[in-house]
């Protein structure tokens, strides 16, 4: 009779261990709380550093197993507008945001924070049966302008072969450097088109001998990288100056030394309230680890102090 009266009791109790239980985890495991080093995410990256950002995620993901980050490869206008109407919270650009921009964001009760992570470079690219691997930044500047259309009037030969300008996208920070560094309004000359990435551009300056591909250097600057081996035996990377004497090739040292006319700075921005992967994914970029990174990639670092070696030919 004893243990009868006591089996109500027992059963109450079970009853509110399983509605304790229910309301702490009624939907199974709860995902895990969000921190620098924790989390998933979605991220939009300019185009033009696919390759540098598919291994900076990667190692960082393998140092951090709970972070998840999925990068989003855009053009620069389609980056910009992601952080902008707050379809993600991190970007990668090679440009700050202007003040109208900071402003906006501000209203919203966002306080943009940009991290400048490496100085990039713009690379002019030709078929590898063009022989003129040089160009004067006043040269350049009259393709841009529609006064030289021609790879005749470059080289002073008799050949009336057109010069094909091909961008990756006409969306992307490729067109924009050149509108602001020339002050060009309205559309580019006839002979100027875009494809949709980088890699076509690359692809379509195989087929074109009359094509002068504009694309960032990361594409071409890794000499481990697979991606940019097989592009730089098809293609040839053209030498820019104010003079003859003075024209270099977008290598690192020239990037690094500013002497490379063509240089630009690589941005992450985020729009986090709080410190989020975003945040630490940043840091880390910005860190040892993923300024090493940035150096092999054949870029230059932007927090990483470097040193410049001058070797001299006997």
């Amino acid at each position: 009779m004893k243990l009868i009266k006591y089996i109500p009791g027992f059963f109450v109790c079970a009853i509110l261990i399983l509605l304790l239980n229910g309301c702490r985890n009624p939907m199974g495991p709860q995902p895990l709380e969000e921190t620098p080093t924790r989390g998933n995410i979605s991220i939009s990256v300019d185009e033009s550093f696919q390759l540098l950002l598919d291994t900076e995620i990667f190692t960082f993901q393998s140092l951090y197993p709970d972070a998840k980050i999925k990068a989003n490869y855009k053009p620069e206008a389609d980056v910009l507008a992601d952080l902008m109407n707050d379809s993600v919270r991190t970007v990668v650009l090679t440009r700050d945001l202007t003040k109208n921009e900071k402003d906006l964001l501000f209203s919203q009760k966002f306080l943009a924070r940009t991290t400048k992570v490496a100085h990039d470079a713009i690379a002019l690219v030709v078929n590898r049966a063009n022989p003129d691997t040089l160009l004067l930044m006043s040269q350049l500047e009259d393709i841009f302008r529609g006064k030289i259309s021609t790879w005749g009037q470059i080289n002073s030969k008799p050949s009336t072969s057109a010069i094909c300008v091909v961008f990756d996208n006409n969306k992307s920070g490729n067109v924009r450097y050149f509108q602001e560094k020339y002050s060009l309004k309205g559309s580019f000359p006839a002979n100027f088109f875009a494809v949709n990435s980088n890699n076509e551009v690359l692809n379509y300056v195989q087929k074109t001998p009359g094509a002068l591909g504009i694309i960032s250097v990361n594409w071409i600057s890794d000499n481990n990288d697979s991606v940019s081996n097989r592009f730089l035996r098809s293609i040839r990377v053209v030498a820019v100056g104010n003079d003859k004497s003075s024209c270099s090739k977008p290598y690192q040292g020239y990037i690094a030394e500013g002497s490379y006319p063509l240089c630009r700075d690589v941005y992450i921005i985020s729009r986090e309230t709080f410190a989020g992967l975003g945040t630490g994914f940043a840091s880390f970029v910005a860190g040892d680890q993923g300024q090493r990174i940035i150096l092999k990639s054949g870029l230059v670092p932007a927090t990483m102090p470097i040193r410049l070696i001058n070797v001299k030919k006997d």
